[in-house]
């Protein structure tokens, strides 16, 4: 008897040694956050982010990171899944909507002035998928979902992909009402009046955080509704950006620049708090966006003389478009990862990675197997912790849809491939064939010249892995439209926002 109870508690104490060994997570991902919009890359002049800066200075910097998407729900589903959105048919923001779709579908009614049939996306994150949370859960992590989801609301929410504790528990594809209280949330109200949701949210965090058994690892997403529509900010912070504002400069809207304020200010309480309670050292700290930079709304601010001046939020030069686009601005992402003992601090990569690669790495860092007879597009980058390269043939992004923004494309797919970067535009070209922009981002990262006619060789070779991926995937793709009306064709318009920064709104969550 004594012999069965010693070893009955040996084996709970090699698997609490076990447990106390493996690595916390905390996953931090902003909302339209452009790779610009940062000061780890030294494009801005107005904005502020020393508390990023700190988060580097323990970890690597990565200049090459990109979104799976240039819209959110379509990425958010590549990071808890590993796949891409031509896998999971996630490929636009609608699952604030009410129709549950599971399944992609080509549109039914398709314009008579486009030449190809887009797609209507899955509208949510299907319950089957072995999403990280459930990998985590499973694995007896603590788990816990903060802030923006856009994935599909009960029962599609955090609660059954794997997290124990998900607040506010809000479906929508931005904050509800307000960035400052008071705010629309049906069971989740501000503590005090004009409380900011971002503030909110590290309070909830950190209580967590204290709340937990610290001898059992934990599971932690923070996804900031920062710095999504709609566009407001605490009056101090305006105020103090008021004074900074260079209307010349790209970038210059004082909210905008108030409301990245608020976003580093809630990493920063994150990093004090994992400090103070000594979980640092063992844990993992990603920080990514979910998209580029929103170039097409049009934000009111005022100058410290009291003149009022409408500005697009931000500015992603020196790349070129944004948000809702298949440029380097739209898909171009800030990224962050540190890990103490494994990452080299205050390093910088430009290894080529995507948001489909954290799902096998963080999987692989925390010991944890991949789950069976399940396919994964991202590949595992712990390599690049080290300071080392990985190998891969490209990264794929699919966005067959075409919002009016700045530099819109049509239907389309592209590989970044080593330097190389290929467009392709379902059926644009003559008789509906494929038409194709080449850019080589070490020369041009502002895709200012498509060198598709100078090297016809290198498309024929970056269109195969193209077909590749679209062929492994199973994409439904967009087809040649059967309805097109040349009379109705506009080629004109293709890149010019379709609605002014102080016309109609533009709805693109």
């Amino acid at each position: 008897m004594k012999k069965l109870f010693f070893l009955i508690l040996t084996c709970a104490l090699i698997t609490r040694i076990e447990a106390q060994n493996k690595p916390n997570v905390v996953f931090i991902l902003a909302d339209d956050l452009g790779w610009s919009d940062v000061t780890l890359y030294g494009k801005t002049k107005l904005y502020e982010t020393p508390n990023l800066e700190r988060l580097a200075a323990r970890g690597i910097t990565y200049t090459r990171a990109y979104a799976a998407s240039p819209l959110c729900s379509p990425t958010r589903s590549s990071i808890l899944t590993g796949q891409t959105p031509a896998r999971t048919g996630i490929t636009a923001p609608t699952a604030h909507l009410g129709e549950v779709k599971l399944k992609a579908t080509l549109q039914k009614n398709p314009a008579p002035g486009n030449k190809a049939v887009m797609l209507e996306s899955v509208s949510r994150l299907d319950n089957q998928l072995p999403t990280l949370g459930k990998q985590f859960k499973n694995a007896g992590y603590q788990t816990a979902h903060f802030g923006k989801w856009h994935l599909g609301k009960t029962p599609y929410s955090p609660l059954e992909h794997g997290f124990d504790v998900d607040i506010p528990h809000w479906p929508g594809p931005g904050p509800a009402g307000s960035f400052v209280a008071p705010w629309k949330y049906p069971s989740f109200k501000e503590k005090y009046t004009k409380e900011h949701i971002e503030d909110r949210m590290a309070d909830e965090a950190v209580s967590w955080l204290r709340s937990i058994d610290k001898s059992v690892p934990f599971f932690m997403n923070y996804w900031q509704f920062s710095v999504h529509a709609p566009f407001d900010a605490k009056e101090t912070l305006k105020k103090y950006y008021r004074t900074k504002v260079d209307l010349t400069d790209a970038q210059h809207s004082a909210t905008y620049a108030a409301m990245i304020h608020s976003m580093d200010d809630a990493i920063g309480r994150l990093l004090d708090e994992l400090d103070r309670l000594n979980l640092s050292e063992n844990t993992i700290i990603v920080f990514t966006s979910d998209n580029g930079g929103n170039m097409y709304n049009g934000v009111t601010d005022v100058l410290p003389n009291g003149e009022e001046y409408v500005a697009p939020p931000t500015s992603n030069r020196p790349l070129r478009g944004g948000k809702a686009t298949m440029f380097e601005g739209g898909v171009r992402v800030p990224t962050v990862i540190s890990y103490p003992g494994i990452t080299a601090p205050g390093t910088t990569s430009d290894a080529l990675i995507q948001s489909t690669d954290f799902y096998p790495t963080l999987l692989h860092l925390a010991g944890l197997e991949m789950p069976k007879n399940y396919t994964v597009d991202g590949i595992d980058i712990t390599e690049t912790l080290k300071g080392k390269d990985v190998k891969r043939e490209g990264v794929f992004t699919y966005f067959p849809h075409q919002p009016g923004v700045p530099d819109w494309l049509p239907t389309a797919m592209s590989v970044h491939s080593g330097d190389w970067k290929l467009i392709r535009l379902f059926h644009q070209g003559n008789d509906f064939k494929h038409d194709y922009l080449l850019y080589n981002l070490k020369w041009d990262v502002s895709e200012h010249n498509n060198l598709a006619k100078v090297y016809p060789e290198k498309v024929t070779e970056l269109d195969k892995l193209i077909e590749k991926h679209i062929q492994d995937t199973k994409a439904i793709i967009p087809i040649q439209n059967p309805k097109f009306d040349i009379t109705k064709y506009r080629p004109e318009n293709v890149g010019k926002q379709l609605k002014g920064l102080k016309g109609e709104k533009l709805e693109i969550n």
